[in-house]
């Protein structure tokens, strides 16, 4: 297609004819939609790119906008990539002169023109993890979890810059207010030290050079006269600020996004702010794309029967231009070795029948989640991929303290190995007496023998590794945690470290599940070996394609689609999540799940267990929702 560059134009060629008559209802007022605001709720496989590009293509070859003053916002670098692609397709060539980007690059695009920024003043993830890192050495502070501390004080950090929350009004969910100011100050320091600026620094200074300098936020506004943004529902406060004034005078702010898949408040998303936008604009059109066109009826309604338990969102009705197709099935299984079992039996059976694995996902609502599927694939021989990085359950220092146990009770008493449990509980040994690899028992009660009290402490341990020595692994794992009072430890810095006790006790429980299957403790170490060996091949073969049923996270499974869902361990206390206490955590955890339901085009498969880590377990809340018994 060959356009005229210039703002107007004065001709409609036979492609954009013929997609005209293609909109109907709903998506015919959107993509007609002129000037002032509009509110488009897009349903699940509603087609809301397609309402996007066409809308931009209206734009400017209905109403002669010039294609330089239109802005596309989306949430994803991918995203914005695939909007493109599909606009360049739809209008027959390339039209480099609309702005495609996410958020970070087109604020970032305006920092350069103000600031002279470049690439090199942007830091990397390694400057950022070091500078946090460094802070804590400052601070003295010391924990055990040190990579997973210094990604959640990252997140907080990022959460008050994006929320524009004063730092003296913050309550850390990590550690104590004082530390986590030094914590944050200190970064900030070494930032501005170092010229550079972090993503949510992009977003936090084009507010203040729109708010401080009039004359620069005029120039942009007269630039984007028409500004769609995708994805709505994940915007954060400072976000929707800035575009706020961007589009003034005019708010040709066209928005599109889905209230009920609205799943990333941890990231700082306010789906409040989408609630609230008819407020914002009394004057804003509100149209409903309820078509979805990827899913059997009895998914669609099924699903819409759990979301519309959620308060706080604006009722809708999906409907499907399919027919009513498979039941949503709802299995119960005794536990999760059960579950996974028939689970890798089941979709071995649709294998069989003409499905291509890559049809099918397994959804779980944490990265924990899988490892019992994994190991059952491996085993088979199963072919999958996944879509998020699989944490090893071996890697983690519970792992590493419980094997370090064992490993003494063998006789290795190597000082690094000792100093793992020496006080985990804490047994106030103090390292200096640990003289000298191997550790020599002796001598340390030696360094103890003017405190009788210290030396039965010492006597105890030798004692509990003496029972440990003649046990299998999972009476070892068991004893570990209970007699010799590891749990307690666990608790103790769970407090330390503001996190839910259950957090670290589910990894404890995951271990001492793993541990059941072996015999010896040689055998479970050579698992946990090639385990790790398997996880390693596949993040050095960047294994993104989708070769085999798909793992992934309630999180990441927004936006995709397959034939088969199976969802995993539909139970409370994992979905929801036992971190879910408030209303609102609750209705995003509802959330999640109905963007879990709804990637399913053909069948879906809910599982349930009724016990885990020898514990009774309840079904989902969820489950008994859309089931209708409540």
């Amino acid at each position: 297609m060959v356009y005229d560059r210039t703002p107007a134009f004065s001709f409609y060629t036979e492609d954009y004819m013929k997609r005209q008559v293609t909109y109907e209802g709903a998506q015919k007022e959107a993509v007609l939609h002129r000037d002032g605001p509009m509110l488009v709720l897009a349903g699940p496989g509603s087609g809301k790119t397609f309402t996007i590009t066409h809308r931009v293509c209206h734009l400017i070859e209905e109403y002669k906008v010039d294609p330089s003053r239109i802005l596309v916002i989306t949430f994803t670098k991918a995203a914005a990539t695939e909007m493109k692609e599909r606009f360049d397709a739809l209008m027959g060539e390339p039209a480099p002169f609309v702005s495609f980007g996410t958020f970070h690059a087109i604020f970032f695009r305006i920092l350069k023109f103000a600031y002279r920024y470049d690439a090199r003043n942007i830091i990397r993830e390694d400057q950022k993890t070091s500078f946090i890192k460094e802070e804590m050495d400052r601070c003295g502070v010391e924990v055990e979890d040190e990579v997973e501390f210094v990604t959640s004080v990252l997140s907080e950090i990022s959460s008050v810059k994006g929320d524009m929350i004063p730092l003296d009004h913050y309550y850390s969910k990590n550690c104590s207010e004082e530390i986590f100011k030094q914590l944050y100050q200190g970064y900030e320091d070494r930032l501005r030290k170092s010229n550079l600026i972090d993503f949510d620094d992009m977003l936090v200074m084009c507010h203040e050079l729109f708010t401080q300098r009039k004359d620069i936020l005029s120039a942009w506004q007269k630039k984007y006269q028409y500004i769609l943004i995708d994805e709505f529902q994940d915007i954060n406060r400072v976000q929707y600020e800035i575009v706020r004034m961007l589009a003034k005078p005019e708010d040709n702010l066209f928005i599109v996004g889905d209230d009920d898949q609205s799943i990333y408040r941890f990231r700082g998303a306010k789906p409040e702010i989408m609630l609230g936008f008819e407020k914002d604009y009394k004057n804003a059109k509100k149209v409903l794309l309820n078509m979805n066109y990827r899913s059997t009826r009895d998914i669609v309604e099924t699903a819409g029967k759990l979301i519309a338990q959620n308060e706080m969102r604006f009722s809708k009705k999906i409907i499907t231009e399919k027919g009513p197709g498979k039941p949503v099935v709802t299995r119960m299984w005794k536990d999760p070795q059960e579950e996974t079992m028939e689970i890798v039996r089941e979709i071995l059976d649709y294998g069989r029948a003409g499905y291509e694995l890559s049809d099918i996902a397994v959804i779980y609502r944490t990265n924990l989640g899988p490892r019992l599927l994994i190991e059952k694939f491996m085993e088979y021989n199963v072919p999958f991929s996944t879509r998020d990085s699989v944490p090893n359950l071996y890697d983690h220092w519970i792992a590493g303290n419980l094997v370090s146990y064992m490993k003494t009770a063998l006789g290795d008493r190597q000082r690094a190995n000792v100093l793992q449990i020496i006080n985990r509980p804490n047994r106030y040994i103090s390292r200096d007496s640990l003289e000298g690899s191997p550790v020599n028992w002796e001598s340390v009660k030696s360094f103890y023998q003017d405190r009788g009290f210290m030396v039965e402490r010492i006597e105890q341990l030798e004692y509990d590794l003496r029972m440990i020595k003649n046990m299998a692994p999972v009476a070892a794992v068991n004893y570990i945690r209970k007699a010799v009072g590891y749990d307690d430890y666990l608790k103790e810095y769970a407090q330390y470290r503001r996190m839910k006790p259950e957090e670290l006790l589910e990894v404890a429980d995951q271990l001492q599940e793993s541990a059941a299957g072996f015999q010896t403790f040689d055998q479970w170490f050579v698992h946990m070996k090639e385990y790790g060996e398997e996880l390693n091949n596949r993040a050095k073969s960047g294994q993104t394609k989708a070769e085999g049923v798909a793992l992934m996270t309630m999180h990441s499974s927004k936006g995709l689609e397959y034939k088969i869902v199976y969802i995993l361990d539909a139970n409370e206390g994992v979905t929801p999540h036992h971190k879910a206490v408030l209303s609102a955590d609750l209705e995003e955890e509802r959330r999640m799940f109905y963007v879990a339901m709804t990637r399913a085009e053909e069948r879906l498969h809910v599982n349930y267990v009724t016990e885990r880590y020898g514990k009774k377990q309840e079904v989902s809340r969820f489950v008994r929702e859309y089931l209708g018994k409540n």
